[in-house]
């Protein structure tokens, strides 16, 4: 069974900017000392009484007394001012943890992850924690962003797959960025081309479009809809 959601209360460590409007936010846990967590899923903040913001945990459960979240702040709304305002030493209150976007490790299928944005938080979590436990399995990767400024671990997932052979990753921009010598299109195109049949169980994360966009390509591959597992960012 996951962990129950409960108050929480922490202290900035450090503030890291990582991409143009993208800030990882180190918290140091005071109550509870550690929280129990299963990578992939999130924290509640709130902002009144009815009004609460959702935030990504960033690091995997190893890190249990430090959490990382990761924020894309260019929205600019009242969650977006309040993480470009924390600062080290500040005092932190939020319940956690909640989600059910976790990884089914009694799935045999091979795993397809599909990240738009910042909606790759939770996956790369989810992919941090199987290295580090050693459960890896051999995994299909397609991340797309509108430019590789909007595609912050871009980077590490180049890397990744450079050292791994099982590690399958298909990065693809749907704006003309000069720079950008690789796949162009969109995340539904990329999965359509990568996906040859039904025999995988996906984890797809982002905006609500590219989400919808996605499971049709997926379930007109022949998957069910439990088989598509899915977190909405926006």
């Amino acid at each position: 069974m996951p962990p129950k959601p409960r108050a929480c209360r922490a202290r900035v460590g450090a503030v890291h900017v990582i991409a143009p409007d993208v800030l990882e936010a180190d918290l140091d846990m005071e109550d509870p000392a550690e929280l129990e967590f299963d990578a992939g899923q999130w924290i509640s903040v709130p902002f009144g009484p009815k009004n609460v913001r959702a935030y990504s945990i960033a690091s995997t459960p190893r890190s249990s007394r430090r959490i990382t979240l990761s924020a894309d702040v260019e929205p600019g709304g009242i969650g977006s001012a309040w993480f470009r305002g924390l600062a080290p030493g500040q005092t932190v209150e939020f319940k956690a943890p909640f989600g059910g976007f976790v990884f089914q490790p009694a799935d045999p299928r091979p795993p397809i992850f599909v990240a738009e944005e910042i909606g790759v938080v939770p996956i790369r979590a989810i992919l941090m924690d199987l290295e580090e436990r050693g459960a890896a399995r051999a995994a299909t990767v397609v991340y797309s962003g509108r430019d590789p400024a909007h595609m912050p671990y871009h980077a590490e997932f180049v890397s990744r797959a450079r050292r791994d052979p099982d590690f399958a990753y298909h990065p693809v921009v749907a704006g003309d960025d000069a720079a950008w010598t690789g796949r162009r299109g969109t995340a539904a195109e990329t999965v359509r081309s990568v996906v040859p049949d039904a025999a995988v169980i996906a984890y797809v994360s982002g905006g609500g479009q590219m989400i919808g966009e996605v499971r049709e390509v997926l379930m007109a591959r022949g998957l069910d809809r439990k088989s598509v597992r899915w977190e909405k960012f926006w």
